[in-house]
């Protein structure tokens, strides 16, 4: 039986800091005992975040740069990096989404997310990085990939990710009318 997620988030970050091979074999036989299951999952959180490299622990914040936000707006046309925005997509508390192009190394639709002018605190940064990260790790067909990550111009990090195509869940759901209990089971359908 595979563990809580939480449980299993708990084990991945402690077994993170055993930077010794066995040291960490040692922690992972204690801790999951004969759960091969959770044990597994836990290897495989390990092993992608090893092959991430620096790409997961960058910060894509420049200390330097200053977050005035007075004069910036982002509007199809825009270009941050090699991203040009098309369309807004998406908006939730502290980012805005859009789709964008991305022009080289090669032309593709992708969705860039970057953060709400005035979100600039360390501790949405901070938020908005670990949600980055936990993405990039993620490895499941029903899940966009993170492509890249970086910061705008006057600082406030986005990242990239997969364009998904298609209707929001809860378009879906008032589009097909489901109930309270419905949208439960979709919901526990998508976790």
């Amino acid at each position: 039986m595979v563990a809580e997620p939480r449980d299993i988030e708990a084990i991945y970050y402690a077994a993170l800091d055993k930077t010794k091979g066995a040291e960490r074999a040692t922690y992972l036989d204690s801790v999951c005992g004969s759960d091969t299951a959770t044990r597994t999952r836990v290897e495989d959180l390990l092993r992608a975040n090893a092959e991430a490299g620096d790409f997961l622990e960058a910060s894509f914040v420049d200390p330097t740069v200053s977050l005035d936000t007075t004069h910036v707006t982002e509007t199809p046309g825009t270009i941050i990096g090699r991203y040009k925005l098309l369309e807004k997509i998406g908006e939730g508390g502290m980012a805005v989404v859009y789709m964008a192009e991305q022009t080289e190394p090669i032309r593709r639709r992708v969705a860039l997310k970057v953060i709400k002018l005035g979100m600039d605190t360390r501790q949405v940064i901070a938020r908005f990085e670990a949600e980055r990260q936990a993405l990039a790790l993620m490895d499941h067909p029903s899940i966009a990939k993170v492509h890249d990550a970086g910061s705008t111009e006057t600082g406030r990090p986005y990242f990239v990710m997969e364009l998904v195509r298609g209707v929001s869940i809860t378009e879906y759901c008032d589009q097909n009318r489901l109930s309270t209990k419905d949208r439960l089971h979709l919901f526990l359908q998508v976790c």
